[in-house]
């Protein structure tokens, strides 16, 4: 026959129990249907004949009820009653099968309960929310991807050496006709050239073309516009004489021309030759010998 107050004695305060976990503060349990997981008279489920727990199965809680009567019978000692996944329901499930259950138990089922709910959403919203993926990766595999790495760069800055030296001696023409060699890849570097010809003429048209930008309307004042009258009556009066000056010089031009014009026309009438360009004046002086006497008498 089963009696709680022997039991926990036994398992509780002098013999080992499998379940119990000490520290320095406080001992707890490790049996899965322990309410509350401290190890105590009250929480304890061997040494109760009558208790009830909650607990958690692929995201469904079920309600677990354990009675004297089921006691002979280990298979079926304890009682599965699933519960409703609305909260306000589930709570509603748990009072009425714990109605006439102590009342330690059926608030810790409801507290148990209540976390479980809590820590479900919070996994639902952590599997919807994107994670990091750890991936472990060994120190062999590392080492043979970094080597393997290393041997490619190496090979490639060969393959470009020895692709800019052919590309050189194509321009050169060292071969001429005497081997068949694939032209791609020296029309290829000859299109990267004038690519890059190309990008650098653009730059300098982008760089010679005007920058234009517009700027917002400020506030103008009452003192800046009479500035701008007077500016506007300085830059009239300013044009006007300077109309009044290319008037004065057209009409000279035009006086000049009819004068040049009335000296032509005089020179024509006497059959004298056009005027010319007037040269320097010179002067020349000439030596005179005197006649001999000779002559003079004869």
């Amino acid at each position: 026959m089963q009696h709680d107050d022997v039991i926990w004695d036994i398992i509780g305060n002098q013999q080992f129990c499998s379940f119990k976990v000490k520290t320095k503060s406080q001992g707890f349990c490790r049996n899965e249907f322990n309410i509350t997981g401290l190890c105590n008279r009250s929480s304890c489920p061997l040494a109760n004949s009558q208790y009830a727990t909650i607990r958690e199965e692929k995201g469904q809680c079920f309600l677990y009820m354990k009675v004297i009567e089921r006691a002979a019978f280990p298979a079926k000692m304890w009682e599965k009653v699933k519960l409703s996944k609305n909260y306000e329901k589930a709570l509603e499930m748990i009072d009425e099968n714990l109605i006439y259950w102590p009342r330690f138990i059926r608030h810790k089922c409801k507290q148990r309960f209540t976390k479980i709910t809590q820590y479900l959403i919070r996994m639902r919203k952590l599997v919807l929310k994107r994670q990091r993926k750890l991936v472990p990766l060994s120190r062999k595999v590392e080492r043979r991807e970094k080597r393997k790495e290393e041997k490619a760069l190496i090979a490639a800055q060969l393959d470009n050496a020895i692709e800019k030296e052919l590309l050189e001696r194509l321009k050169q023409g060292t071969y001429g006709d005497i081997y068949n060699f694939p032209v791609h890849a020296f029309d290829k570097a000859l299109e990267q050239q004038d690519e890059e010809e190309e990008e650098e003429e653009e730059e300098e048209e982008d760089e010679d073309e005007v920058e234009r930008e517009f700027v917002a309307e400020e506030e103008v004042e009452e003192s800046d516009l009479s500035d701008f009258e007077d500016m506007n009556k300085l830059r009239t009066s300013s044009d006007e004489e300077e109309q009044d000056e290319e008037e004065e010089s057209s009409s000279e031009e035009e006086e000049e021309e009819m004068e040049e014009e009335v000296e032509t026309k005089a020179s024509g009438s006497k059959g004298k030759s056009p005027a010319r360009k007037k040269r320097a004046f010179v002067e020349i002086e000439y030596e005179t010998e005197p006649a001999p006497k000779s002559a003079a008498t004869s």
